[in-house]
């Protein structure tokens, strides 16, 4: 994978890593065009941001986490980086979950904005349940292999404080009039109260814009001259696509 990084100061390195990944079909370029990085520095955050060129093929074939992991976590840990947030839009969203599904641990915490969340007939499945706290996952056999099968499960972790604290933290955010708005608000029940955000509008970079710099006004982040702030696990507390052969490979 090819990376680009934008420090926080020049000619320093920060103990944060942020590590962006774009949607399906946008360039890593986009975060710096679109303000994400400049809103970082505005904030004047001890924590440099590498812009990651993770193309849809990499979702095609399915090796997402493993180039994520071997090319760019991995790495960076061994530069000295002691706190690394994966932050992904859309079908990026996904890739960051889906990493920290099959690599847990590997990561600090996790933005996720306007996600993809796997097949909306699943999600409605688990809305005719009542939500992530009553649904209960097939016991045996998956009916089918698909990646959402494991993903929903692992959202439910969130409602469980002893399962929670060992977990990234998890901040989502999404337009209300997003096409994936129906699986984020499932989402959004198993979160701790203020790591959800909303805002007016659907799936495009004024939402995400605003969105990020909302998130990012509150992420557990060092200030330039200050000591970055204890990691914690808060326990979790109250606060639809069709069916794909590849439910990776999507748009953004």
């Amino acid at each position: 994978m090819i990376t680009h990084l934008k420090s926080a100061k020049d000619n320093e390195r920060s103990d944060t890593l942020l590590v962006f990944l774009p949607g399906a079909y946008l360039k890593p370029d986009e975060f710096e065009r679109e303000g994400f990085i400049s809103a970082v520095r505005e904030r004047h955050l001890a924590a440099d941001s590498l812009l990651v060129d993770a193309d849809v093929s990499y979702y095609y074939d399915q090796t997402l986490s493993e180039r994520l992991h071997a090319d760019v976590i991995e790495p960076q840990r061994a530069k000295g980086y002691k706190s690394i947030w994966l932050v992904g839009i859309s079908i990026g969203g996904f890739g960051a979950l889906v990493h920290e599904l099959s690599r847990p641990g590997s990561v600090d915490g996790i933005v996720a904005l306007a996600p993809y969340l796997g097949r909306r007939v699943l999600g409605a499945e688990i809305l005719k349940a009542g939500g992530l706290r009553t649904w209960q996952a097939p016991a045996g056999p998956l009916p089918d292999e698909e990646v959402d099968r494991k993903l929903w499960p692992w959202f439910q972790q969130y409602l469980e404080p002893h399962k929670s604290q060992s977990l990234p933290q998890l901040y989502l955010g999404f337009g209300l009039s997003d096409r994936f708005a129906s699986n984020h608000k499932l989402l959004a029940d198993a979160l701790p109260e203020g790591r959800v955000f909303t805002t007016e509008g659907g799936h495009d970079w004024p939402q995400w814009r605003q969105l990020w710099r909302n998130v990012l006004d509150v992420l557990p982040l060092p200030s330039l001259g200050r000591p970055r702030p204890a990691a914690t696990r808060a326990p979790a507390a109250a606060p639809r696509t069709a069916p794909s052969a590849k439910p990776w490979a999507i748009a953004a």
